[in-house]
Parts: structure tokens; sequence; C-alpha cells
């Protein structure tokens, strides 16, 4: 299937990650240990008590970032999993160029990232603190922390949700020094300027670079942790609202 305008409609990738160091396995093992152990879980009930407090409940009242967070860390250690904490997918909703992320799950479930065509501008949106900021370009001296990338186009082709991509592979070396290396499958069958997530990262993994052509519908990142894999699930061309791509009315700026 072959979108010959410009696309509009919504994209869904499920994420997955697998951790195969054993060192980095059996820390993430302990960790879950201690969040299930019958004490820890007394704590951590005494504490949701806590924030009922009438005097805790109207600090958090006034900082309603700082509420939501809480909860959610404390929703997830109470539940002791610590796989509740990342994300399970991702879904990009794009119209005119413009596109809205979103986090599937985990501590960002609450955040959007909105991208404005017309101002070549990111911005976070967080629901739970009716807020929004401006995310940095990448450049300035935000480039100083931005890894050394490089980015290699194979002939490798494999075909997914019936469109054919092409194998990316991309370097990285980090400013810490470690390496880690990615793999992007991109079809060019969806027409879809997704240049602006090169400014967007997941920890030490981006979404995407300048110098990768096509939509990815398959993201593969080798860490010497483990392996984090996100493939789409669903390519759905539907008319969207256009007030979906607007920061929403109300929110204050920071």
């Amino acid at each position: 299937m072959t979108f010959s305008q410009s696309f509009e409609g919504t994209i869904k990738w499920s994420m997955k990650m697998d951790i195969t160091d054993p060192a980095t396995k059996a820390k993430m093992e302990e960790a879950q240990k201690k969040m299930s152990d019958p004490a820890n879980q007394a704590k951590m009930k005494e504490m949701q008590a806590k924030m009922n407090d009438p005097q805790m409940k109207a600090m958090l009242d006034a900082n309603p970032q700082m509420k939501t967070q809480m909860e959610t860390a404390m929703k997830m250690m109470a539940g002791g999993d610590m796989n509740s904490m990342m994300p399970k997918g991702m879904t990009i909703k794009v119209k005119n160029n413009n596109s809205l992320t979103k986090m599937d799950g985990g501590i960002m479930d609450k955040m959007e990232i909105l991208y404005l065509k017309d101002k070549n501008e990111s911005v976070r949106i967080d629901h739970a603190a009716k807020s929004y900021s401006i995310l940095p370009s990448g450049s300035g001296e935000n480039k100083t922390t931005q890894p050394e990338a490089t980015v290699t186009k194979t002939s490798e082709t494999m075909k997914i949700l019936n469109h054919t991509c092409t194998k990316y592979t991309v370097d990285v070396k980090e400013p810490n020094g470690k390496t880690a290396q990615q793999i992007f499958w991109t079809t060019k069958e969806i027409d879809i300027d997704l240049k602006n997530l090169a400014n967007q990262k997941a920890g030490r993994s981006q979404f995407f670079y300048k110098d990768i052509e096509g939509v990815p519908l398959r993201t593969e990142m080798v860490m010497p942790e483990g392996k984090m894999t996100m493939e789409a699930t669903e390519i759905k061309k539907e008319s969207l609202p256009a007030s979906s791509f607007q920061i929403p009315a109300g929110y204050v700026k920071k």
C-alpha cells in the first residue's frame, strides 16, 4: 500500500526491552525482589497514606507535576513491578507534517511531544501538570551532548506491514565513551517527514537521524546491557482534528 499524498493518520509501534547482560539482569532481579519485599510494600502503603494528609495533599495539589510523578512511582512500586515503569509502545499522529508523539505506558504516559512544522519547533506537553515547554533544537550548547553517530545505508530489505523497508545501521559513540548500534528498517512508501524526530531521544537512543530516508517501521538498539526493539503494529490512514496538533488552552509555558 502506497500513500501518494502527504500521509494523515496514526502509526503505532510496540516496544520491547530484552536484558541480556548477566550483571544488569542480576541487578534488576535484585531490585525487583526488594520492591516485592513485604517490609518495603508496607512502607509504600505508609507513604501512600501520608500523601492523603491534608497538608501534604495541599502541597501536592499546588504542584500537579510532582503529584503525578509521585503517584505514578508509588503505584508502580506498590505493585512490585519494575517493568511497568517502561513504555510498552509509541504512537505518532500526523497531519500536514505536524506530528504528536506519545509513549504508551510507563512513567512518560502523560507526556506528549508536539512538532509544529510551520515553526520547526518541538514542544513537550505535560498533561498532568497542564504545562508545556519548548525543546532544544539540537544546536548550540545542546550539540556538545549529542552522540557521535555514523549512519550506513545497506542493500538489505524486508517487508513490514506490507511495506518494503531498507536497512540502515547507526553506530553511536556517546560522550561518556559507551558505544551502541541502532538498526533502522525504513520505508519510503509512506509520505511523512519525520526528520524532527532526530531531535528526540529515549535515553541513549534517538528515534531518528537526519541522514536516514523514509519512515522507520522497525528499530533495534543493541547495547552492552541488552536489546531494545520497536516495530510498527498498525498504520491507519484517517482524518484527524486540527485541535490535536495545538497546545491545549490554559496550559502554562515552563
